[in-house]
């Protein structure tokens, strides 16, 4: 029950409905095909720098489209990308993503402990967060609320993106929150949790 209030507190005052997005499966599996050299044919990124979005929430992906689209949210690899893509297409890739099975991770033993206390417990006294609040107990997230799957996610990418909320490079997160618990983030921090959030299930 450990910073429980804390926690509760967080996730009630910052979640914000969305509508869920109605993509067409079978036109965003066409339009994937020039996803598919970064993300894989599924979703399942086989290079670890790119994230899976194979069982991602589809209001999630296609809110990231949008924001790489609109500059929002920076990404030298993804802008050219999204650049000449309709509001349609983003919305049948989402959908089409967010249809297919992400691939398991698996969490180190030698990261379960701390990456539990952190995830689940967050740092009262220094005012993080349990990372559960908003992923949930299992790193599902929640869709409507905007809050994306995190488990099973690589472990390169997790710790990257962890890094660019820290350092301001990423700021497409709902009402800074995630930038405002990432700054007081060890590098240590970032590591445990990358891995013990690659693995949660």
């Amino acid at each position: 029950m450990r910073n429980i209030a804390f926690t509760l507190s967080l996730l009630f005052g910052l979640v914000a409905s969305t509508q869920a997005v109605e993509g067409d499966v079978e036109a965003g599996k066409t339009k994937s095909a020039t996803c598919v050299a970064c993300h894989g044919t599924d979703g399942n990124s086989p290079i670890a720098i790119y994230p899976k979005i194979a069982g991602q929430h589809a209001e999630y992906i296609y809110k990231q489209l949008k924001e790489f689209k609109s500059g929002t949210r920076k990404d030298p690899v993804m802008a050219p990308m999204v650049a000449a893509l309709s509001d349609q297409d983003m919305k049948d890739l989402a959908a089409y993503f967010a249809s297919q099975t992400m691939s398991a991770g698996s969490t180190p033993e030698n990261v379960v402990e701390e990456g539990e206390y952190l995830y689940r417990g967050g740092d009262k006294e220094r005012g993080i967060p349990a990372c559960i609040a908003c992923h949930g107990p299992r790193g599902v997230g929640h869709s409507l609320a905007g809050f994306p799957k995190v488990s099973f996610q690589h472990p390169e990418y997790i710790k990257a993106q962890l890094e660019k909320f820290r350092s301001g490079d990423r700021n497409n997160d709902m009402n800074g929150m995630m930038g405002d618990i990432a700054v007081k983030l060890t590098d240590k921090d970032i590591e445990i949790l990358s891995k013990y959030m690659s693995g949660l299930h």
